[in-house]
């Protein structure tokens, strides 16, 4: 009798556990992502795409990036203004394009930076990260804060999704579109590499020759996926001049925009050794040669050293996103220097959504390389480049295929709110056991590069943006850089805020 009894509870007790509670670390080992979304009831994952809403008009668009720097993106998206609000035909009329659209964005700054998956041979776990944004933006859940266990279901799905990131345009887009035709709706995806690619081709004559760089990161360059879009969307558009492509991975330009602090940390005076930028003795190296050129602020900690003077240094550490454009820039004019091209550096595309952030540093040094002399009076860079370097962002041409899209297929909101949009960042899963979090409640770098494609589990929550999740210093950025975007990420987190109290005084 005690046995059946106590089987009886283990029935009770499995049957009544909600399939969100995120204590179960692991529901299908080396599983496939889109599989699990599409066939296992389940699973967390799993969204039923038979009702998936038919008439999609009124649902919002999705934007996604691996952290905020694709806020980027949707600042040119919600600031477009190129055609006539009525008729839907070209021409500005004072009247926002997407008024009546509302947008659902997500970063995923938890498994940020998605440019080192393809250094740390991660692309397959690069790829189910992507996955999973997608998912999130089709599917109904999120949870109201880090420490909830069950996820609520009243988020819409979406009708387009824009990714507004490099690398999981490259690496990505591709797949997200298998998904896509396996859950048997008509979701439009479009990515930013093609935009950024005609937007810089429209900076040459067609019998020009150029130089076009590429800064992007460590993994959108790996992917190639600019420099063979760039060849190719050349010839198609006859091109016939010699365009050559210099790429520049900036290891460490987003994870300073975003305060990843295995790249940046202010509150640092000395070298730690949890350090992943660039550096003397690594393979993305520092050269002593060129620290007059690299012209380093040291000050403040900008910089980490292990002596007083910097010539003396044996560790020599980035702490500051304004030295890592400097290093990067070099590097890249260095390369064209040393390079076999006899043409000039016309454009930089900014091929990655966080460096928009970074146009003033960038176009200072820019100025500063122009202008550099060596020892001899003789300019470094001048045969190089020209002198104003056109930065691509390739965010408006994001919009405008984004309209575009909306106009051919008919469907924008009618009676639409764009202040009705919502904001959405993952935090690493404190009640997933599998996880390991540091004080920061953030992945330690080995362990984020180390999981497995395959084991699908809940790494992350989705959870509004708040206070709680994003710094002062980060919203300072947004409410100077993005201002409208931040007055609609004030006004999600006013309503959710104030939502929390009322859900928290019913449950009093």
């Amino acid at each position: 009798m005690r046995l059946s009894l106590y089987t009886l509870l283990i029935i009770l007790l499995t049957a009544c556990q909600h399939r969100t509670d995120t204590t179960r670390p692991i529901e299908e080992a080396k599983a496939d992502i889109i599989d699990n979304i599409v066939h296992n009831k389940d699973s967390y994952y799993h969204i039923d795409f038979d009702k998936y809403p038919k008439d999609i008009n009124t649902l919002p668009i999705g934007v996604f990036d691996s952290g905020t720097g694709g806020l980027t993106v949707l600042k040119a998206i919600v600031n477009y203004d190129e055609n006539q609000n009525k008729t839907k035909v070209g021409g500005k009329d004072g009247i926002i394009d997407f008024k009546n659209e509302s947008f659902i964005y997500l970063g995923d700054q938890a498994n940020m930076p998605y440019g080192n998956y393809s250094k740390e041979n991660k692309v397959d776990l690069l790829k189910e990260h992507i996955i999973k944004d997608a998912q999130f933006l089709m599917s109904n859940k999120y949870y109201s804060d880090a420490l909830d266990r069950i996820a609520n279901t009243d988020k819409e799905p979406v009708k387009a999704i824009v990714i507004a990131c490099n690398t999981a345009t490259a690496y990505g887009k591709d797949y997200i579109e298998e998904f896509i035709r396996k859950t048997d709706t008509e979701i439009k995806v479009i990515g930013v590499i093609d935009a950024g690619v005609r937007a810089a081709l429209s900076t040459i004559e067609k019998d020009e020759s150029a130089i076009i760089g590429v800064l992007a990161t460590v993994g959108t360059v790996a992917s190639k996926g600019y420099r063979n879009t760039i060849m190719k969307l050349a010839k198609e558009l006859g091109f016939t001049g010699q365009i050559d492509v210099f790429s520049q991975g900036g290891l460490g330009m987003a994870e300073a925009v975003d305060e990843d602090p295995d790249y940046y940390n202010k509150n640092l005076k000395h070298p730690r050794q949890a350090y992943k930028g660039p550096a003397l003795s690594s393979d993305t190296k520092i050269d002593k040669t060129l620290l007059d050129v690299y012209n380093f602020n040291f000050n403040n900690g900008k910089m980490l050293c292990d002596r007083d003077d910097p010539i003396d240094c044996s560790i020599m550490q980035i702490n500051d996103a304004e030295n890592y454009v400097r290093f990067h820039l070099v590097s890249m004019m260095e390369n064209i220097r040393n390079g076999n091209s006899n043409n000039k550096l016309k454009s930089i595309i900014l091929g990655c959504t966080h460096y928009p952030y970074l146009i003033d540093e960038i176009q200072n040094v820019l100025r500063e390389l122009y202008e550099y002399k060596q020892a001899n009076g003789k300019y470094r860079y001048r045969e190089n480049m020209v002198e104003q370097i056109q930065l691509v962002d390739p965010s408006v041409n994001t919009a405008k295929e984004l309209y575009s899209h909306l106009r051919e297929k008919e469907l924008f909101n009618p009676n639409g709110d764009i202040g009705n949009s919502e904001f959405y960042i993952s935090v690493a899963n404190q009640h997933n056991k599998n996880n390991k979090i540091d004080e920061a409640g953030r992945f330690p770098y080995e362990y984020k590069y180390g999981r497995n494609s395959g084991d699908i589990q809940e790494y992350v929550k989705v959870v509004p943006f708040s206070r709680r999740n994003i710094s002062d210093d980060i919203l300072a950025r947004f409410r100077d850089q993005i201002p409208y975007v931040y007055e609609l990420i004030e006004s999600f987190h006013k309503k959710n805020e104030k939502a929390r109290v009322i859900e928290d005084e019913d449950k009093i």
